[in-house]
């Protein structure tokens, strides 16, 4: 758990800033033998991700959309649902927002809840009541935030023409600590963090800075970037998970997504699974996920770093890859694979009993399967319904139990 969170099972999207979306020892799905996965379902304004506070607290955020295409600014929305049945026990109401992009929250040590969505940061209490608000300083969407084990929280604008600009923010008046910085080039990936280091998937590069603390300022690595397009006609990468050694995430993620993914790509090329090491950004790999052409994503792979398989997939062409890497990660062995498998949205790994909660949109539906992550062998499956496709969060819950976003509707998965 990293330190500047919340000692809850799943407080931030992916579980934490690192995006293992790992789920911590005795949470997530119990699927027994004679079980089947069953779903309790709710339509939702564009839902992005629920988190969890303490025992029996499960929080919700949605967003307006309708409104962006008059121009006008969205609105946000934070509630505390009821664990089994997601009804509503409680609401922030309608938070400023701005330029619609799905946001980000998160539980923040000092026990309240933070969101940051359109061009606004919000803190609230555990019942949902506003404490501060902050306007963001650029006219864009900011596509969430990650909080350092120092405690600040870091927030970037979502830019595919100019330098992104990365805001630091005091977490107990939401005001900057530092003049903006300016990343190295356009970025729209979300941020990942290990420590008080950030990690940020530009356009083109990937590249870290420090928190520097006798200057009070995230300061540029100038030892570690990777330009991981080159002279290829790849688009640009999502979302990056740090394991402890390498930092992975995934190509062309230039897409045309309305309602799902399939045939969304726009780069004509196959889309790759790509890795730098931590320590040498020289070291580095890049592997076709299916090899086809137009393949696109959306989201980060998944790093089982117990069992040392990856998870990689191309949404556009419906396809999901496996590989078991070795020490040297020179190279990956595959391992499986499943063809006509409609997987895009962030997963859940429940590491003690090596298994991975995906989705698989088919028969214009969303479906949530459990996988066994070493053979691939499906385990369970339930239809959640909703005519869009998950591109968000999933979390665990607090019963043996997984929340499903997919965006239009919210549900919850568990064994019966």
């Amino acid at each position: 758990m990293s330190a500047g969170y919340y000692a809850s099972p799943w407080p931030a999207e992916d579980a934490g800033p690192s995006r293992l979306q790992t789920a911590s020892p005795g949470s997530g799905l119990h699927l027994l033998p004679g079980q089947h996965l069953r779903s309790t379902s709710r339509n939702t304004t564009l839902s992005t991700m629920a988190v969890l506070g303490d025992p029996g607290e499960v929080y919700l955020l949605t967003h307006s959309a309708l409104r962006a295409n008059f121009g006008l600014p969205t609105t946000s929305c934070v509630e505390r649902i009821d664990p089994i049945t997601l009804k509503t026990l409680e609401s922030s109401g309608r938070l400023p927002g701005g330029p619609m992009w799905p946001g980000g929250m998160a539980v923040h040590r000092n026990g309240d809840v933070y969101v940051v969505y359109g061009r606004y940061a919000h803190r609230l209490d555990r019942h949902c009541g506003l404490k501060q608000s902050r306007m963001l300083p650029v006219n864009q969407p900011y596509n969430s935030f990650v909080i350092l084990d120092n405690g600040l929280i870091v927030t970037k604008n979502l830019s595919d023409t100019q330098a992104a600009q990365l805001t630091v923010l005091d977490p107990e008046g939401l005001q900057s600590v530092c003049a903006d910085v300016l990343c190295p080039e356009p970025s729209i990936a979300r941020l990942s963090a290990v420590g008080n280091t950030v990690y940020v998937v530009g356009v083109r590069s990937i590249s870290r800075l420090h928190w520097d603390e006798p200057t009070q300022t995230l300061k540029l690595d100038p030892h570690w970037r990777w330009d991981y397009i080159g002279n290829s006609a790849q688009s640009y990468g999502w979302d990056v998970v740090i394991d402890g050694h390498s930092a992975w995430f995934m190509d062309n993620g230039h897409h045309r997504y309305r309602i799902n993914m399939q045939g969304a790509g726009v780069s004509r090329t196959a889309n790759r699974l790509l890795r730098v090491s931590l320590t040498d950004s020289s070291d580095h790999g890049a592997w076709d996920v299916s090899g086809l052409a137009g393949g696109s994503i959306t989201n980060p792979p998944l790093v089982d770093v117990q069992r040392r398989i990856v998870l990689g997939y191309d949404s556009a062409n419906r396809f999901l890859r496996a590989w078991r890497f070795v020490d040297a990660i020179k190279d990956l062995q595959p391992l499986w694979h499943k063809a006509n498998f409609g997987v895009a949205s962030h997963m859940v790994l429940l590491p003690e009993r090596g298994q991975v909660v995906v989705n698989d949109y088919r028969r214009w539906g969303e479906e949530v399967v459990l996988l066994d992550i070493a053979s691939g062998a499906e385990q369970g499956r339930v239809r959640v319904g909703g005519i869009t496709q998950g591109v968000v969060f999933p979390s665990v819950g607090w019963n043996g139990d997984v929340y499903w976003s997919s965006m239009g509707r919210f549900s919850r998965v568990f064994a019966a």
